[in-house]
């Protein structure tokens, strides 16, 4: 008997999110897309070192971050639906110290 594959998980970008790839450079954009399809395709709320579940949803309505290289200066903020298997990109931003800058303005966590 063979391993029962996970379920695939339907990645959904909220309109903003152009804006907010926009303010990124260029040179990171493929990084930050290739690493949503590798950790938000299967088992997107499952914590792991780079995944996090906030302690309370964010403003626009993420329940869940994850963190990406360089530095772990790129957050990507989403929300899951798993009866519906999708989850929700809701905001792609760059950290600087401990300010989180979606679309080139500073947001509060």
């Amino acid at each position: 008997m063979g391993v029962v594959p996970a379920h695939r998980f339907a990645l959904l970008y909220d309109p903003g999110t152009i804006r907010h790839f926009a303010a990124i450079e260029c040179k990171h954009r493929l990084l930050i897309l290739d690493s949503i399809e590798s950790q938000l395709r299967f088992e997107p709320d499952v914590q792991s070192r780079n995944r996090k579940s906030l302690e309370r949803p964010s403003p626009i309505g993420a329940t869940w971050e994850l963190r990406l290289r360089p530095h772990n200066s790129f957050r990507v903020l989403y929300r899951v639906n798993r009866l519906g298997h999708a989850v929700l990109i809701l905001a792609i931003g760059v950290k600087v110290g401990n300010k989180l800058y979606i679309g080139g303005e500073e947001i509060e966590l």
